[in-house]
């Protein structure tokens, strides 16, 4: 907190050291401090990557890239931020890895494998402790962020594209390669409607208003449904 400094009118400065007057070195430090913590809570941070195998942490209003984590292996496919924006999800092929984003540590915490094919989409539950990862292997799968291992697996018919969570957080939309739409129940573990706007024409992207009232989608050739 800001230290409040008063000065009477006539007063005479003694030698002893006051903690109304700290030393101009602490002063200094506490400037600092008071412009970092500014500094942090306007500052707004961009991820992104791609097939160069980096991803970069980007200050958004000044363009300055101000991290970097290696990801040697593999493309990135998909990046997503946990609500409490603590952590970073990183798609790539077969696996996710799960980085702790104030660390500024390069290794992930945990990386989840269980996948067979290239991860496409991945989706964090409101709270943050649950997140569910799309493939191209066919399957949607639900992973609990604390283990490494797929907690369940949801079966399509074909890879899969993207996968979101309504905001009502008990099911799942997904779309495919099909041109298929799917929601999926996470109470019943099933699959409760499929919708097919064009046969055999992929849906790319799905998504889904706030308050859950509408599903906007986009396939191969350019249209929105």
């Amino acid at each position: 907190m800001p230290t409040t400094r008063t000065h009477a009118k006539g007063q005479h400065h003694s030698n002893y050291p006051s903690q109304q007057h700290p030393h101009p070195h602490q002063q200094q430090q506490q400037q600092q401090q008071q412009q970092q913590q500014q500094h942090d809570s306007h500052s707004v941070i961009l991820v992104t990557a791609g097939y160069d195998h980096v991803i970069r942490f980007w200050e958004a209003l000044s363009g300055i890239c101000s991290r970097t984590i290696q990801h040697p292996d593999a493309q990135v496919n998909k990046l997503c931020i946990s609500p409490d924006k603590q952590y970073l999800a990183a798609a790539s092929n077969q696996h996710v890895r799960l980085y702790d984003i104030n660390s500024g540590h390069p290794n992930p915490i945990v990386s989840f494998k269980g996948h067979t094919s290239n991860v496409t989409a991945v989706a964090f539950h409101c709270e943050g402790k649950w997140m569910v990862t799309a493939s191209e292997d066919h399957t949607l799968k639900i992973w609990d962020i604390r283990c490494p291992d797929a907690q369940r697996n949801f079966d399509h018919k074909a890879p899969v594209n993207d996968v979101v969570i309504h905001p009502n957080q008990g099911e799942l939309i997904s779309c495919d390669q099909n041109g298929s739409i799917k929601l999926w129940d996470l109470g019943e573990s099933s699959c409760t409607h499929e919708l097919v706007p064009e046969e055999d024409v992929p849906i790319r992207s799905v998504t889904v208003a706030n308050d859950g009232s509408s599903l906007v989608a986009a396939n191969n050739k350019g249209n929105c449904y």
